[in-house]
């Protein structure tokens, strides 16, 4: 484990060897400001840990009993110590290719995103293909000219990379921009048809501008992966470890612990899995398999069916990777039109957006999950979406009555009906939200819903707690920055930071929610409460040294807030 930025925090350590006597601590931490996310001892001095759990947590004077000479010491010196933060909702694996390639999360307009890739085309081999992630038409400074809804047309983009072909994700994942080079290796022409759920934008010629959305992504991912299945075993495997030790060590320079994977291919899960029964991942792991029609970035009903009969991998290599669940789809995303709604959009009044995913494939995956004991994750943000998701985990657990602790799962949950919202508490449906989403997509969710739908339903966690509802939360990264204090910062304001626009605050959360989404909710939605999210003896010693208390600082102390030391399993 490598060791984070520790401030001036106190260390004394011993070289003497440790004997087996085990009522004493192997390390313990010293007069500190403890939130340990225990209702019934909430807030502590100390605490002591023996290999990579905790035994004790109370005040100096009780672990100091636990103390002998070969005790390490941290003196915390009053500093707030929390719950390792859990991310509760994002892509590992996509985490790491937008370090390693271009991120334009930052960029604010189309010709800030041409010039990143003229950049990076200046340091690559003609043929080479150049990836990126990060740009939201919604959120540049200015529309392009031309453009099709919002969307710039390709040839100011392919006219900086004649020679290499660009794939360009959107922020949410859910559509692409590609330029002439890999639209003419994924054989695009005005004859490709569009598939069931997707859409190629075309120009009055029939001519793709370049934009693919939702499953019509498979055209350009299929071609790379085409592409990178040239690159020799070492190169990949170089990248692969490459992509790993950075989207861990950004993971926990910011405090995150333990990161649940929405959506890996069987192979992905097979690294994870051996990486961490080799010692080799440095924060913990809980991995859900995905369930897609496009064969680069998950598998089949049938694929399923095979490659999960030896699940769920439960706590692998000492608790650092989990994989039980299943993830899906039903629909895309709000910001390109993806969100599948129940009336439409207030800005596209003929469209209803997209069903990715037909419901009856949808269904059988579900009973394959109560079959196996595995929990489901559909990924939903429309209204309709979420209508018809519920609607299909009701018949599913009706026809399971035996299961009454599945512990399924709406990732996102974004825009609900009100008539909705009481079902999740009473159909135990964990609502998978992400308190960052509100702010970043409030400048343009009015404009796509309308006041009163965005009103009445639109990331509301407050109607969903009232209600009984478990919230966890995350940042879905990387459509946004893994930044924990961001994401508690929206959670508990509603407010962007840099315009000071608050969207509907009657739907905050309160710090104390905000924090047990990030922990005790995040650990719940995982089956794992046993085991993290919070301060307790016989819990993994998984915590975070921060420079601010987040229960009582002040709302834009929570942005500036430092992580001072980084703990997963006893170590630094």
């Amino acid at each position: 484990m490598r060791i984070l930025l520790l401030g001036s925090l106190l260390f004394l350590l011993s070289m003497g060897c440790r004997d087996s006597r085990p009522e004493f601590a192997d390390l313990v931490l010293l007069n500190g400001n403890i939130l340990t996310m225990d209702t019934a001892n909430a807030r502590a001095e100390a605490l002591a840990i023996v290999d990579d759990r905790i035994i004790f947590v109370g005040s100096n004077d009780e672990v100091a009993k636990l103390q002998d000479d070969d005790t390490r010491v941290i003196d915390l010196q009053g500093r707030f110590v929390m719950p390792g933060l859990i991310e509760g909702h994002g892509h590992f694996w996509s985490l790491a290719e937008l370090l390693l390639n271009i991120n334009l999360l930052q960029t604010t307009s189309w010709q800030e995103v041409i010039e990143a890739v003229e950049a990076a085309v200046a340091e690559a081999e003609p043929g080479q293909w150049v990836e990126g992630r990060g740009w939201h038409q919604e959120k540049w400074t200015d529309t392009p000219e031309p453009n099709l809804d919002g969307y710039p047309f390709h040839h100011s983009l392919s006219a900086v990379s004649p020679d290499n072909p660009v794939v360009l994700r959107h922020a949410s994942g859910h559509a692409l921009f590609a330029n002439e080079a890999a639209m003419k290796a994924a054989g695009i022409s005005p004859e490709t048809a569009d598939p069931k759920g997707g859409h190629i934008l075309r120009d009055s010629d029939g001519q793709a501008i370049g934009v693919f959305e939702e499953t019509a992504m498979v055209y350009l991912n299929e071609a790379l992966e085409k592409y990178k299945a040239s690159l020799s075993d070492k190169e990949e495997m170089q990248q692969w470890r490459n992509g790993i030790d950075l989207a861990s060590q950004e993971c926990l320079r910011k405090g995150i612990t333990s990161f649940q994977d929405a959506g890996s291919t069987f192979e992905q899960i097979d690294r994870y899995q051996r990486m961490a029964k080799k010692g080799q991942l440095d924060l913990r792991l809980w991995a859900m398999v995905r369930f897609t029609s496009d064969p680069a970035k998950g598998h089949s009903y049938d694929e399923l069916v095979k490659g999960t009969r030896g699940y769920p991998i439960m706590g692998a290599g000492n608790g650092f990777f989990t994989a039980r669940a299943i993830k899906a789809d039903v629909d895309g995303a709000l910001g390109s039109f993806g969100a599948w709604l129940l009336e439409p959009y207030a800005d596209k009044p003929d469209f209803v957006g997209q069903n990715t995913t037909e419901l009856e494939d949808v269904e059988k995956v579900a009973e394959l999950a109560a079959d196996r004991d595995l929990q489901l994750c559909v990924h939903a943000i429309g209204d309709r979406g979420n209508r018809e998701t519920l609607d299909l985990y009701e018949r599913v657990f009706r026809e399971h009555p035996e299961q009454t602790d599945l512990r399924w799962r709406i990732e996102h949950a974004q825009h609900l009906d009100p008539a909705d919202i009481p079902r999740f508490h009473e159909l135990g449906v964990i609502a998978a939200m992400q308190g960052i989403h509100c702010t970043s997509d409030a400048p343009f969710v009015v404009k796509r819903l309308g006041e009163e739908r965005a009103r009445a339903g639109a990331y509301a966690w407050r109607s969903l707690l009232d209600q009984g509802a478990v919230v966890s939360n995350g940042t879905d990264t990387p459509v946004e920055d893994v930044d924990p204090f961001a994401c508690l910062y929206a959670s508990v304001t509603r407010r962007r930071p840099d315009s000071g626009l608050v969207f509907f605050p009657e739907q905050c959360m309160t710090r104390q929610e905000a924090l047990y989404s990030y922990t005790m909710a995040n650990a719940y939605a995982a089956f794992e409460e046993m085991d993290k999210g919070s301060l307790e003896a016989g819990k993994y010693a998984d915590l975070v040294v921060l420079s601010n208390d987040l229960l009582t600082c002040s709302d834009e102390a929570i942005l500036q807030t430092k992580v001072l030391l980084t703990m997963v399993a006893g170590k630094v």
